[in-house]
């Protein structure tokens, strides 16, 4: 399904973002990884870029440097995030969440414009709307992404290229073992989240006949945002 397909993936070193690059290059796409933090992929169908996203050159470069050797690119998956939320680092979270995303889907689109079919695909949170104390940034940024995800979608219009975006709930990444029934029971699907949930829906908005679902967020919570919680 996606042989012969370039796919991006930014913050790929860990979590949801591995797990993403992992699945695309087991369906034989190349998928060109980006992150601040340098992970040792064993797939060699897997090419590793260490970069800031808050670095505007760096990832232009990265960008000129796969179009130059791989001619193209189909995919991009914004997964990059940070979660220091304190009010000094409010910048900081913007640049990463929101503005790194912007300035990669503005080089996806240059490398992908002469190509019949292109995918974006923004990670956001559930935090865009239902939030906790001290996560103004980070549900600010996650907002924004949705935000950008709506107005691209319109931009690209006249291109082939969808925008949408995945608001994950609780996805554990790390000690899925190690959660409570509790924490499972909550869930009206009976269960917190895994990356997998995640990758699903990417290889679904990115399936080449998905060309209808455009401007969308589609939320992957087990249905925790329908639920209403009382202390």
């Amino acid at each position: 399904m996606y042989t012969n397909k370039v796919v991006v993936v930014t913050g790929a070193s860990n979590g949801i973002g591995r797990a993403i690059a992992t699945e695309y290059a087991k369906l034989n796409a190349l998928v060109i990884a980006i992150d601040i933090e340098e992970y040792n992929f064993e797939n060699k169908n897997i090419i590793f870029y260490k970069a800031d996203l808050k670095d505007e050159k760096i990832i232009r470069d990265i960008f000129e440097d796969v179009v130059k050797k791989y001619k193209t690119t189909h995919i991009l998956i914004n997964n990059k995030s940070i979660y220091d939320i304190t009010l000094s680092e409010f910048d900081e979270v913007m640049d990463v969440n929101l503005r790194g995303s912007f300035i990669c889907s503005q080089e996806f689109i240059k490398a992908n414009q002469d190509e019949s079919y292109g995918r974006i695909v923004n990670i956001a949170s559930t935090r865009f709307n239902q939030n906790e104390a001290g996560w103004e940034s980070y549900g600010a940024s996650k907002g924004g992404l949705i935000s950008l995800t709506n107005t691209m979608a319109i931009s690209l219009s006249n291109t082939p290229i969808t925008v949408n975006a995945i608001s994950p709930g609780w996805i554990e990444t790390q000690d899925y073992e190690g959660l409570s029934e509790s924490d499972h029971k909550i869930h009206p699907s009976g269960r917190v989240g895994k990356p997998k949930d995640i990758v699903n829906t990417c290889l679904f908005l990115t399936y080449d006949e998905n060309d209808f679902i455009n401007g969308c967020n589609i939320i992957v919570d087990g249905g925790m945002t329908k639920k209403m919680i009382y202390d």
